[in-house]
């Protein structure tokens, strides 16, 4: 008795260009609808071959200028079940492996975005207005959904236990800044997890992009350059590069006997600006010498004291824009040891929230940044339109007002002699 396998059908045939379209249809329906076979599928503008497989498939006639041709699948599948004994469903699986179901990945896909967000949600961060906010946007815009889709679903709960452990978000102020290889060691056991550019700095920088929208800063993406991309880990605690983080000084001083003090004491003694990395600062511990220290946002102002005034100016900081954390963390040490602070910006909304936030961190003193200051500046020349979202003035309500109400922004610069004079 022979025990020899059926061979299995040739389908050469629907490779043609008769059934190629007809068959991608039917595919396509089959697995949007979970491989239903009730229903219709169509060819639009059908060419001759196609026409005539219809023909055989259906058994009706249908003429050469018919513009549509509609074939139930119930009569394809019967067709392939009669000609090759498998039906359209096990033939389409033949010719193309495994159909897809498209309604349970979609159901199941439902269900692990819901899983995913239930236990971000079980985070303590939950209890902040700022972090629902993230795990809302990034649901919504699909970035959760691309991340389940391609298998990296694991990032959203180490981007929750990064979070976790940043200073700056759980309120550890006294750890001080996490260099990022660290955070991301803790974080999830890979020191390199947060390269810059990869998929879980980028969720990460969106939920501190988020916080900063709502403590008041300017609402925006995650910033594309390397600066303010640095910025933003600062804000929330962590360090991308301690030589990076820099700030500028003049005539500061220092206490202490170690080589970055004997710098900066040599740097005021000639009266040359010199720059601190977040690096020197942390390993000398440097605390400024100066007791009345004067904080400035351009570096054109610094620049300008140091040429004119030399080793005669007043101690000067330059934040050089947003604070860095080297400049946190020296004005910080100096705020704590008695210094007292004088600090100013620009006069536009980001000038306002940099000065509302030193006040709040440093307990600074507001310098030159009244009211009547900013009209005065105002009336000797151009100005441009103020850009952003308003900010508050809380030393000075009136100032705020002043800024709406005129909607221009003046550069510090253009207090040059009235700072020059002050710091002299």
């Amino acid at each position: 008795m022979s025990t020899d396998q059926p061979s299995p059908p040739s389908y050469a045939e629907l490779h043609e260009e008769g059934w190629r379209r007809l068959l991608a249809a039917a595919l396509r329906r089959l697995e949007r609808t979970g491989g239903a076979l009730d229903g219709d599928i169509g060819l639009t503008a059908p060419t001759e071959a196609e026409r005539r497989t219809v023909i055989g498939v259906t058994g009706r006639y249908r003429p050469e200028t018919v513009k549509r041709l509609t074939v139930p699948l119930a009569d394809l599948d019967a067709y392939l079940h009669g000609r090759y004994g498998t039906g359209l469903l096990k033939t389409l699986g033949r010719l193309h492996g495994p159909l897809r179901d498209r309604p349970a990945e979609r159901a199941d896909e439902v269900s692990a975005r819901a899983q995913a967000l239930e236990a971000a949600h079980a985070s303590p961060l939950a209890a902040l207005d700022w972090y629902p906010a993230w795990l809302e946007e990034i649901a919504a815009d699909g970035t959760l959904t691309r991340l389940l889709r391609r298998g990296d679903g694991a990032l959203l709960q180490a981007a929750v236990r990064v979070l976790e452990n940043l200073p700056g978000v759980c309120g550890d102020a006294d750890r001080g800044l996490l260099p990022l290889p660290v955070l991301a060691e803790w974080a999830t056991g890979d020191t390199k997890a947060l390269l810059p550019g990869g998929p879980l700095e980028q969720l990460v920088l969106r939920a501190a992009a988020q916080r900063a929208t709502a403590g008041g800063a300017e609402p925006g993406r995650v910033p594309r350059d390397r600066a303010g991309r640095r910025t933003l880990w600062e804000s929330v605690g962590a360090v991308a590069d301690d030589l990076a983080s820099q700030v500028l000084v003049l005539n500061i001083g220092a206490r202490g006997d170690d080589v970055v003090c004997d710098w900066l004491r040599d740097a005021t003694g000639f009266g040359i600006p010199f720059r601190l990395t977040l690096h020197q600062l942390t390993a000398a511990d440097v605390v400024p010498a100066a007791r009345e220290i004067h904080v400035c946002e351009n570096p054109a102002v610094l620049r300008a004291a140091a040429a004119e005034l030399e080793d005669r100016a007043a101690a000067l900081v330059c934040t050089e824009g947003m604070p860095s954390a080297a400049c946190h963390k020296l004005l910080a040490a100096a705020a704590r040891s008695g210094a007292r602070l004088h600090w100013r910006a620009d006069f536009d909304w980001t000038g306002l929230r940099i000065t509302a936030a030193a006040v709040e961190r440093h307990g600074a003193r507001p310098w030159r940044m009244t009211t009547a200051d900013y009209r005065s500046a105002l009336a000797v020349g151009e100005s441009t339109p103020l850009t952003g979202p308003p900010a508050a003035s809380p030393w000075d309500p009136a100032l705020a007002s002043a800024l709406r109400e005129s909607d221009q922004a003046v550069m510090e610069e253009r207090l040059l002699p009235e700072l020059l004079s002050d710091l002299g």
